[in-house]
């Protein structure tokens, strides 16, 4: 039981060392399955005045299955509300007599171990959990690690009762391109149903029913599971910083400026129009070979869609330069979509830098 809840600890540890967390925020939902191991779970049957049967019952591997639903405070941290179901063969059991007692003395029985000679029908554990988890970001789009911890309550089909557990998570979160929000999951969960079940029952014997009480030990399981996980919403984007004010003319302007626009859109505001007209004076006061218009987007939406919308925009600007007089000419369009952003972030991200024109005089 120490080293079970050595490691539990280790993986709460953990969670703090992460320096940035995973663009998710909001309400999401998650579904997996995949394969359970469970341990040999001891079961003691004992008749008072003779003693106990010591059962080990093994499982083959089987089916674990899960769905949760969450919310993502941001910062990296969530909870969620898990339901679980696992499902595995039952083995034969494995029986070791200890000796008999009669009036104080121990009598040894010998002949009486190994397996019993059938076993069969499945082992049913279902029931509710609640978790914390914590989402770290190593830098990559593709991947995003963590961790988490639970505990709750599991029912056990085969003893028709139902037992306190908590779990320890292991997991990573794979999102999916161009669907924002969308993420594959590939997790493993170490499982401990806690010990010390136990109930009395009795049992027909030639001689009339005999009182037997019924002692089942700590149920292990670990699982392996893929899945898929839906984020409702993407975080919000921070606040856009104030543009920065234009330096007082020099003896050599300004050759670049940046026009900001709204969440898909590519119409201009009043300072993107201010901006655009100094870019326009500015370019009858300098010599220059080229005005370079180019276009971006944030990563929110498809690729294929940002493409197009980086462009509009990038048009949008063009056509306010050619309005205060520079020549259509000396105007290059391109649109970039969203690579390049000024501020790196995750897919499916509202960030209003990213949603710029840059016009280059050179």
């Amino acid at each position: 039981m120490r080293w079970r809840g050595a490691w539990l600890g280790a993986f709460l540890l953990a969670a703090p060392v992460a320096a940035k967390a995973q663009p998710i925020q909001g309400l999401y939902a998650g579904v997996g399955a995949g394969y359970n191991l469970q341990q040999a779970v001891r079961v003691d049957p004992s008749v008072p005045g003779v003693g106990g049967l010591g059962l080990q019952v093994g499982q083959s591997n089987g089916l674990a299955a899960l769905g949760s639903i969450g919310y993502a405070f941001g910062g990296g941290w969530r909870v969620e509300a898990e339901g679980d179901f696992l499902r595995n063969p039952i083995q034969s059991p494995r029986i070791t007599l200890p000796p008999i007692t009669i009036f104080g003395r121990a009598i040894p029985r010998t002949g009486f171990s190994g397996a019993l000679p059938t076993a069969s029908g499945y082992a049913l554990r279902y029931g509710a959990m609640g978790n914390a988890l914590y989402d770290f970001d190593i830098g990559s789009r593709y991947v995003f690690p963590y961790l988490g911890a639970g505990a709750g309550y599991i029912w056990n089909d085969l003893t028709r009762s139902g037992k306190f557990a908590y779990q320890a998570i292991l997991g990573f979160a794979f999102p999916v391109p161009n669907v924002p929000g969308l993420s594959l999951t590939a997790q493993y969960r170490f499982l401990d149903v806690t010990a010390g079940e136990q109930y009395n029952t009795s049992v027909a014997t030639p001689v009339g029913r005999v009182p037997v009480h019924v002692s089942v030990g700590a149920q292990l399981n670990h699982s392996f599971t893929l899945g898929l996980r839906y984020a409702f919403s993407v975080a919000p984007p921070p606040a856009p910083p104030a543009p920065a004010p234009v330096a007082a003319p020099a003896p050599q302007p300004a050759r670049s400026y940046l026009v900001f626009f709204d969440w898909d859109k590519a119409t201009l505001s009043d300072r993107a129009r201010q901006i655009i007209r100094l870019a326009a004076e500015a370019s009858t006061h300098v010599q220059y070979t080229q005005i370079r218009v180019n276009g971006y987007t944030d990563t929110s939406g498809s690729a294929r869609y940002n493409q197009a919308l980086s462009v509009r925009r990038a048009k949008a600007v063009a056509a306010e330069l050619v309005r205060l007089g520079v020549p259509r000419g000396s105007i290059a369009i391109r649109g970039f979509g969203e690579t390049h952003p000024l501020v790196p972030t995750g897919p499916g991200v509202r960030e209003a830098q990213n949603r710029r024109v840059e016009i280059i005089i050179s």
